[in-house]
């Protein structure tokens, strides 16, 4: 996670604070406003460092609701030069279907999909059109 989040084009502030939430302490530009693991919100935040290098990203706020094998949401991402609105879908038992992972009584092995493919279980990236 340390070389996307220094690899990225974030504000030098951005890339404090989203290793402070990492770390488990407060960061005021990483802000999610309903409960959701913070595990799954590292996933989001590996995810959008890596699909969007070029954002200059200074603040996100995430939206979402998590289930057991699923965080589905949006995420409004402000950076230097506007605002970018993303949904997704991070889901790691249509990963395991994807792959073909089945645990040993026949179902999708949605914990071994989410520990070798950890963010990249995104179903469903797409930037919003409405900004």
């Amino acid at each position: 996670m340390e070389t996307l989040v220094h690899g990225s084009r974030a504000t030098a502030e951005f890339k404090v604070e989203v290793l402070s939430f990492l770390a488990g302490k407060a960061a005021d530009r990483v802000k999610v406003e309903t409960y959701v693991p913070r595990v799954k919100v590292r996933r989001l935040l590996a995810h959008l460092l890596h699909s969007e290098p070029a954002l200059e990203i200074d603040k996100v706020v995430v939206r979402g609701s998590s289930g057991c094998s699923d965080f589905v949401g949006s995420v409004d991402v402000h950076t230097t030069s506007g605002r970018h609105a993303f949904d997704f879908v991070w889901d790691c038992r249509w990963r395991a279907e994807h792959e073909g992972y089945v645990d040993v009584f026949g179902f999708p092995d949605q914990m071994r999909a989410a520990m070798e493919f950890d963010w990249q279980c995104f179903q469903r990236w797409e930037r919003r059109s409405d900004n």
